[in-house]
């Protein structure tokens, strides 16, 4: 069985760490070193996103 492919890419995670305020600590510990509130943030800061580009793609 392979890895499971990510449905965000690491870019993108990245750029909402960013945001958010945790990049240097994934820098510095990968994302194991973020704390589960941080981890929830990123996730729903990506569905805001999705959610928000839906809208969009709706509205035109």
């Amino acid at each position: 069985m392979g890895r499971r492919r990510s449905i965000m890419s690491e870019q993108f995670k990245m750029e909402l760490a960013k945001d958010l305020g945790f990049y240097d600590t994934v820098q510095r510990e990968g994302w194991g070193g973020i704390t589960t509130r941080d981890a929830g943030n990123l996730v729903k800061r990506a569905i805001q996103l999705a959610e928000e580009a839906l809208a969009k793609q709706y509205s035109e």
